[in-house]
């Protein structure tokens, strides 16, 4: 299926029904008294978490969702019939913005998670609401309350804890595929990998990671080279970046710290709160590189970056270094979910349900 993290839709709630105005009206009654019932409530547009939807494919095609407005009353006291809501299912990890405004309305953190997107109306008011001591056949209704409409902008962010970060050609879709059930497409040529592949990545019994793989950056990014930075938004959410350099490229022409710089340098343009994220350096292709120089080279590497953080060299191909570069991550991640566990993902309906009509609309005489 192609992968679409991005969508504008157009959602409408439905109107709600008229009020009735009636009269009972039987033989040797000749004052029966209103009877004119309510009208129905308009159906309501809500927007549902599913783990088992990856991308908002649907949302590109289909854009205008709109829900049926509520019946209208009648008399013999019969309320019109509420108009079902409609629920559109979303990825886990879907942001859901105003495209007027901007304002981000809700982010969907946990399956199962319900948001109210656009309210219905509800319905109006039939003549028995009116019936006083003073006015006994009132003739007044309500037409009932027009539904919300907007236009709203989604997008997916993937929810991982761990983000792969590097050059194209760089390994990152074989390390992936080696340390987890992931199989994404992998080939001798860059940008192999078009949109993001999550991988779970299970370091022992009840020890387990996730893990993202995002299209390879190269040096201009931030003006539309390569893939520019389109997938770069699913690391915002990860908790550390594993910075893959191609410690053996192909061209000896290619400086792999020239490259490093680069990909830094494009992070930092297009967020300075993703650049700020812990970064570890993974060195790969070590099984291209003779036993005797692997050291040396990942030492001269480190000190042309003046890099204090950690430093891995392995080999995904090989599956070599891989054990202990997972263990230090599951423990990472680990020790930043107790320090800074995540805010409640769970959506409070009530935040997003508009202020209750104060009054009703003006009576139709």
């Amino acid at each position: 299926m192609k992968f679409v993290d991005e969508a504008m839709i157009d959602v409408s709630a439905g109107n709600g029904g008229a009020g009735s105005v009636s009269f009972r009206r039987e033989k040797f009654i000749p004052f029966g008294g209103p009877n004119g019932g309510d009208g129905g409530r308009g159906g309501s547009v809500w927007a549902i978490a599913d783990r088992n939807i990856n991308t908002l494919i649907d949302y590109r095609y289909a854009r205008r969702h709109e829900a049926k407005n509520g019946e209208p009353g009648r008399g013999s006291d019969q309320y019109g019939a509420a108009s079902p809501d409609i629920e559109l299912r979303m990825p886990v990890g879907t942001m859901i913005s105003d495209a007027e405004t901007g304002e981000l309305l809700v982010e969907l953190l946990e399956h199962g998670q319900r948001a109210l997107l656009v309210k219905g109306g509800d319905g109006g008011f039939g003549n028995l609401h009116f019936k006083t001591s003073t006015n006994r056949a009132p003739r007044q209704k309500t037409p009932g309350w027009p539904g919300e409409a907007k236009k709203l902008k989604l997008e997916l962010r993937v929810l991982a804890d761990v983000g792969l970060l590097g050059m194209p050609n760089a390994g990152k879709s074989t390390l992936i595929a080696a340390i987890s059930n992931a199989r994404p497409k992998i080939a001798d040529y860059p940008f192999t990998t078009l949109h993001p592949n999550l991988g779970v990545v299970r370091v022992g019994p009840e020890r387990s990671f996730v893990v993202a793989d995002i299209p390879g950056l190269i040096e201009g990014a931030s003006e539309g080279a390569g893939l520019g930075h389109q997938f770069l938004r699913h690391l915002q959410r990860t908790r550390l970046l594993l910075h893959i350099v191609d410690a053996a490229p192909f061209d000896e022409g290619v400086d792999p710290v020239v490259q490093a710089r680069a990909i830094v340098a494009e992070l930092k343009k297009y967020d300075p709160k993703l650049h700020a994220k812990p970064r570890w350096l993974v060195f790969n292709k070590l099984d291209m590189v003779p036993v005797a120089e692997r050291e040396s080279r990942v030492n001269d590497y480190v000190r042309r970056l003046r890099w204090k953080g950690p430093v891995f060299s392995i080999s995904a191909l090989a599956r070599e270094g891989l054990q202990p570069l997972l263990e230090a991550v599951h423990a990472a991640v680990a020790e930043h979910q107790r320090e800074a566990p995540p805010p409640d993902a769970r959506f409070d309906e009530t935040a997003a349900t508009p202020a209750s009509h104060s009054a009703p609309p003006p009576a139709d005489d």
